[in-house]
């Protein structure tokens, strides 16, 4: 099974995958450009989005164990700087209260109820998912959008599973299994049932699968890519409804 990159790796794939994001507007001419992948958004709109989210958790990280969000200090010496300067700058305060903190520090997270631990390390984690999944966003607004590294990619499913779907409370559905297969060499059974659903290693027979690369497994999970990206065994109406399930809106 695919283990989680090390503490400091994730904090340097938070850094790739933001600057991977910026990169993408600044070579766009035009900033308002709709955001294919996230409609209701353009590009300015997807950074300004990644700026408050690292600004967010910036200050869950620094404010330690709460029942409640954070408080986010006022950005009162950012507005005079451009979009793309002040983006970076709300990634290194991240990354400064992630290192500062250490990976076992206790912080609110809104995954609480699931059985992902709510600590520094997983905001970490999932932060390399956030930054990963819009880089790829904007770069499906404008230019060639590029498959995910394999290192996030696969770390990413695992992930997904844990926060996603374990917060995403009853599997509204008829029980069923699915397996998702990547082409790196990575599989993942889903038990889901009315509790919800968790990772087995029973390998009983499945009602369908999934198999691609782990990059294009991840944003179909993410509803950036359709079904059909993927190729797929089984009852079809079972994988519309895992992709379907939990609402990511």
């Amino acid at each position: 099974m695919t283990r989680t990159p090390d503490f400091e790796d994730l904090l340097t794939l938070i850094q790739d995958r933001s600057a991977a994001l910026r990169d993408s507007v600044a070579g766009s001419p035009d900033p308002e450009v709709r955001v294919r992948s996230c409609p209701d958004w353009s590009l300015r709109d997807l950074v300004e989005h990644l700026t408050e989210v690292h600004r967010f958790w910036a200050a869950a990280v620094v404010a330690g164990p709460s029942e409640k969000p954070p408080t986010v200090a006022s950005a009162d010496d950012l507005p005079s700087a451009g979009l793309l300067a002040r983006s970076a700058a709300a990634t290194q305060e991240l990354i400064s209260a992630l290192r500062a903190t250490g990976p076992a520090a206790g912080c609110w997270t809104w995954w609480a109820g699931s059985e992902v631990p709510t600590t520094s390390g997983a905001v970490a984690r999932h932060q390399v998912q956030e930054a990963a999944v819009h880089a790829f966003d904007a770069q499906l607004a404008y230019g060639t959008p590029q498959p995910l590294p394999a290192v996030v990619a696969l770390d990413g499913i695992a992930e997904f599973i844990g926060v996603s779907h374990g917060t995403a409370g009853p599997w509204p559905y008829e029980p069923a299994r699915i397996g998702l297969h990547t082409t790196e060499g990575e599989s993942w059974l889903l038990d889901l049932t009315a509790p919800g659903t968790h990772a087995t290693a029973d390998h009983h027979e499945t009602h369908a699968d999934l198999h691609g690369t782990a990059s294009d497994l991840l944003l179909t999970l993410h509803g950036r890519l359709p079904l059909d990206t993927l190729r797929s065994e089984g009852d079809r109406a079972t994988l519309e409804n895992l992709l379907r399930w939990p609402d990511l809106d």
